[in-house]
């Protein structure tokens, strides 16, 4: 692993979080920055974001989600959204794509921080999209894509690559 990179390699998602440890308003701005700073198809910026504090809020996401567990003991969570009359053509596939580059841009810039946080999936499963939609009363054009669960980590994970060559074609398949 290129040493250069660690800050990729060492991201890793973190389930464990250390109680009572709140994370402030202005890491929660830089975590929401970095998020906004992502590419989007045409500049088209279709993300929102809903900043969860409440511990019952987080409870019901964890309920919601089968993976996502861990929020009942985040003090943090994000829901992440796409408003699907900003999307470029008001295309989902470009509003997924973009969502995901914002999400692995707060992700990464949790770990830059010492936060540990975890990507869970929302989208595309029906069940988990309308019990978020419902709790955070979304219009219906805003399509959850996500919830982040961050934390200051109660865990350290080991920095890894997951290179396959097999993974690699070159110039053909």
């Amino acid at each position: 692993m290129n040493d250069d990179l660690n800050f990729i390699f060492a991201r890793r998602s973190v389930r464990r979080y250390r109680e009572g440890e709140d994370v402030s308003e202005e890491l929660v701005r830089d975590l929401l920055e970095a998020a906004m700073a992502a590419p989007s198809a045409n500049c088209t910026d279709p993300w929102h974001f809903v900043v969860v504090r409440d511990r019952d809020k987080l409870n019901r996401i964890a309920a919601a989600l089968p993976y996502g567990k861990m929020l009942t003991s985040a003090p943090l969570g994000v829901v992440v959204c796409g408003d699907l009359e900003r999307a470029h053509a008001g295309e989902l596939s470009y509003l997924l794509q973009d969502c995901s580059a914002a999400i692995q841009n707060l992700l990464l810039a949790a770990h830059a921080l010492g936060l540990g946080a975890c990507w869970l999936g929302v989208h595309p499963r029906e069940d988990r999209i309308e019990a978020l939609r419902t709790l955070f009363c979304l219009p219906s054009h805003i399509l959850p894509v996500s919830a982040v669960a961050v934390g200051w980590p109660a865990e350290i994970k080991e920095a890894r690559t997951r290179y396959r060559d097999e993974a690699v074609h070159r110039d053909v398949w």
